[in-house]
């Protein structure tokens, strides 16, 4: 039975991945930080929620969750040899795009230093696949739709994507030079139950339900290509199954057991659309407020996943308006306790 090392296991997709692994009966080790760039009482919840799934489950694997920063090269090295960790999927990293135009700081250390700090482990300590989350922020004002793996991503807008750039850069170089097999997934805009509440549907759930106007940027004029977490979940269990072999990769001459994919619903969403689907969820129409772009965003992202598709059969079908349903319903009932 493979021993999995989750990080930023108290976060929004990782909760949900421990939840399955846990169901599919891998041990399981969680780690994160539980900082408060968001309110910690969701994070832990999320992880009390976890509990509460292996107690009523019955459920026979091993999990243990570890408040552990990533950028602490010391404690990770001693987690590494307390346990033999088979597959690392590594889920931490300090999010949000706007965030980082006022923390640059925050964005080097989580999402650099404590990348590499895996890096090293995984060199380390013979780890036989990292998994580790990319996003679309790398595609930058593509202009080219959908955004493909072969596009050039070398013109990242904004720091947070300029670092998750970095970690498939990093991540090539020791596949390259230690022969690790290594899965990047570039997620696009994931959403659902238990999510983050810096996300635009969080933040337009909580107003429309309050009566409050909600801010919509560039006037409304954009699209994104929201991915439900059950879905971003079962691509990540996926591309589990089979560890990339020694490949080339967007025409280079250079070979490692490293490939990239995108991780998308291959379905952009207009932004009236996506408001559309809130307002019938709550019941309620939204009051909007029309603002230009915000530095560091983009028109739209659209995922092409053929790769995946040929890869592994497999690709995201959940709607806007299907997922959008699902989360207000876990927002009101998370709300109606919390109150």
């Amino acid at each position: 039975m493979k021993t999995i090392l989750v990080t930023g296991s108290a976060g929004f997709i990782g909760y949900h991945l421990v939840l399955e692994l846990l169901r599919l009966n891998f041990n399981v080790i969680g780690i994160d930080n539980l900082n408060n760039y968001y309110d910690v009482k969701l994070k832990k919840t999320r992880l009390g929620s976890i509990d509460e799934f292996i107690k009523s489950n019955k459920i026979k694997s091993s999990y243990n969750f570890i408040n552990i920063d990533l950028v602490n090269s010391n404690q990770l090295n001693e987690l590494f040899i307390k346990n033999n960790i088979t597959v690392v999927i590594n889920l931490a990293a300090q999010a949000g795009v706007r965030y980082s135009i006022d923390n640059p700081e925050t964005y080097i250390e989580s999402n650099l230093v404590g990348f590499a700090n895996i890096l090293e482990c995984c060199r380390n300590f013979s780890v036989e696949h990292l998994i580790y989350a990319s996003s679309s922020s790398v595609y930058g004002m593509n202009k080219k739709i959908p955004f493909s793996e072969n596009d050039n991503t070398d013109h990242p807008i904004s720091l947070y994507a300029a670092t998750k750039k970095s970690n498939e850069l990093l991540a090539f170089s020791y596949s390259h030079l230690y022969n690790i097999p290594m899965t990047g997934l570039r997620f696009f805009t994931v959403y659902g139950p238990y999510g983050r509440p810096d996300m635009a549907y969080f933040k337009f759930t909580e107003a429309i339900l309050n009566n409050k106007p909600i801010d919509i940027y560039n006037f409304g004029k954009m699209k994104r290509d929201f991915t439900y977490i059950d879905d971003i979940v079962s691509g990540i269990l996926e591309v589990l199954k089979v560890p990339p072999k020694d490949q080339h990769q967007n025409s280079s001459t250079s070979q490692a057991p490293h490939i990239i994919y995108n991780l998308g619903n291959n379905d952009p969403v207009s932004i009236d659309r996506f408001i559309k689907a809130i307002e019938s969820a709550c019941g309620v129409k939204a009051v909007k407020n029309s603002l230009p772009m915000q530095a560091g965003d983009v028109p739209i992202t659209y995922a092409d996943t053929i790769c995946l598709e040929n890869d592994f059969k497999y690709k995201p079908s959940t709607s806007i308006e299907e997922g959008i349903k699902k989360f207000v319903d876990w927002y009101k009932e998370y709300n109606d306790k919390n109150e």
